[in-house]
């Protein structure tokens, strides 16, 4: 049996990393805050023939995250394949250029993208290595790679995260396990932002998909568009 635990899954990439995923014969396992946003994506996921459960964790508690995905390694027989991509939370972020931020807005971006997804990988690849294969996926935006100073908190810790990510992948060489940073430099369904182009939820899913079964030497992948 295989699966896929999506952490941050949402009704956009998630729910289209999951459909591509779910496709395959994969068992889904969302993870996300929102419960009812959770049971809406399990529903609909359902209908269209994919096993899908909902875990619901903040990536900020770490012993929830970690539960959560003990909880869908349970059900679904194990974690192939982690894939981490939790929204920026706009609505919790002190949107603030390099010389304005406090040191407290940096650490609650640290907390929330590079913190949460370590927690989950250490929760996930004991088994995996265990197994001798597995799948990590760490996804992030334009910020990661060309910052911009009205988001710099956020881009400070997904630049973070992105470095994570790839040393990852040098550490987990010839182990069986592929580790990835995605770098989306597109705005999903959105108007555009600082000038970037848009893209669909399905367009960008099949990467997830290549990086798991093809290319699994690549340690990073940039969409722009």
């Amino acid at each position: 049996m295989t699966s896929i635990a999506i952490v941050g899954a949402g009704p956009q990439l998630g729910l289209a990393i999951a459909r591509t995923f779910g496709s395959q014969g994969y068992d889904i396992a969302l993870i996300s805050r929102n419960r009812d946003k959770l049971d809406t994506l399990v529903g609909t996921l359902t209908t269209e023939g994919i096993t899908a459960a909902a875990f619901p964790a903040d990536v900020l508690d770490r012993d929830a995250l970690t539960q959560a995905l003990k909880d869908a390694a349970a059900q679904f027989g194990g974690i192939d394949v982690l894939e981490y991509s939790p929204p920026a939370g706009l609505d919790t972020s002190a949107m603030t250029t390099p010389a304005e931020a406090d040191l407290v807005h940096v650490q609650h971006e640290i907390e929330f993208h590079l913190y949460g997804a370590i927690a989950a990988t250490k929760a996930v690849l004991p088994p995996m290595r265990e197994a001798g294969t597995g799948t990590l996926l760490f996804t992030t935006g334009a910020g990661s790679m060309n910052p911009q100073p009205p988001t710099a908190t956020i881009d400070t810790a997904t630049a973070a995260l992105r470095n994570w990510a790839i040393n990852l992948h040098k550490e987990l060489a010839d182990t069986g396990i592929q580790a990835a940073h995605i770098g989306l430099d597109v705005t999903i369904g959105t108007p555009t932002f600082y000038g970037r182009p848009q893209a669909t939820a399905d367009q960008l899913a099949p990467i997830y998909w290549d990086l798991h079964t093809t290319n699994r030497d690549q340690a990073e992948r940039i969409f722009r568009g």
